[in-house]
């Protein structure tokens, strides 16, 4: 084989530490990879899930030389704020797993559900640990009110409910530490692949048994994208999208009597008078609000980077005019 070919070949990324990278391509092959010189210097380097055209420099090292458009991506804010992290691209399905134990939530429940709707995914709930909650019915039917694609198992004895739904796609399991994605992992994979430890006893707590993303073929088809619990989900996601997962609530906010109401008992205010009336849950009405004022404040935050990275691009133009030789005569 002649590795000095400038060919580029397709390949989907697998892994993704910093600017080392772990592709396969097209015909099955796994090779290590840095970013080419020009795509180093880009706005945006690859994540796990992205198709890339990269070459072969010799017989272990490709050099990933461009990224093809996405057709969706799966984006959190930066822990610590500084920008979007793509936690996956190019995914069809999104599985939520929360475990059935300390690790229940469903405000924390809600958020993912904003980054499912910011990024066009679809979302499936899959509450894990039935065998350690006797109340799992009852949970199941809230998360389904909030989700409506939510199903409840033991990932330790059957994956049977979410089979179907992965087959032939590609698909990223997301949650915190000791929710049980590794051990679904491994279930969907027919094999112990991913490291699995139990959680803390004190508070169902789980240690980072995935330290990195990574996509790994289905034997079935797809491909499935195993991520490390996530502790910190600040929104990359806009006021659009906390209005589809809250839908209810944002048209109860549309039918307030006076436009600008502050839902805080003014004349003919629905909201108010649904949680009055019990139709609307408090808890859920201070998770929209919370959520929305993320989502306004992150729109905010992009559109003023959008206008500094216009003024400097602007600037470094004009200076490159008063420095060149037509205008220096």
């Amino acid at each position: 084989m002649n590795y000095s070919s400038d060919s580029l070949l397709r390949a989907r990324v697998c892994e993704a530490i910093q600017e080392h990278y772990c592709l396969r391509f097209e015909g099955g092959d796994e090779y290590d990879a840095v970013p080419a010189g020009a795509l180093r210097w880009s706005a945006e380097l690859p994540a796990v899930g992205d198709w890339v055209r990269a070459r072969r420099a010799d017989a272990t090292l490709a050099l990933i030389e461009t990224v093809e458009p996405r057709t969706n991506s799966i984006s959190r804010q930066r822990p610590g704020g500084g920008g979007e992290q793509v936690l996956a691209a190019n995914v069809d399905l999104m599985v939520i797993v929360m475990g059935l134990d300390g690790d229940y939530n469903l405000r924390r429940l809600e958020r993912y559900l904003v980054l499912a709707a910011a990024s066009g995914v679809e979302a499936m709930v899959v509450l894990n640990k039935v065998d350690v909650c006797t109340e799992w019915p009852a949970r199941l039917g809230e998360a389904r009110a909030i989700a409506g694609n939510a199903v409840a198992l033991s990932a330790h004895k059957s994956v049977a409910p979410i089979v179907e739904a992965v087959r032939g796609h590609t698909v990223v399991l997301l949650g915190s530490s000791g929710a049980g994605k590794s051990t679904i992992a491994n279930a969907l994979l027919g094999e112990s692949r991913q490291v699995t430890q139990p959680v803390r006893e004190s508070d169902s707590r789980g240690r980072h048994t995935t330290t990195r993303r990574m996509l790994i073929e289905l034997p079935d088809g797809g491909a499935l994208i195993d991520t490390p619990g996530l502790r910190e989900l600040a929104l990359w996601a806009g006021q659009e999208s906390v209005d589809d997962v809250f839908a209810s609530v944002a048209t109860l906010a549309r039918q307030c009597r006076f436009h600008d109401c502050a839902h805080g008992g003014e004349p003919g205010c629905a909201v108010s008078a649904a949680l009055k009336t019990g139709e609307l849950e408090p808890a859920r009405w201070a998770s929209y609000q919370k959520l929305l004022a993320e989502a306004r404040y992150h729109e905010r935050s992009v559109d003023q980077r959008a206008a500094a990275e216009t003024k400097r691009k602007w600037k470094v133009i004009h200076k490159a005019i008063r420095h060149h030789p037509k205008y220096n005569r």
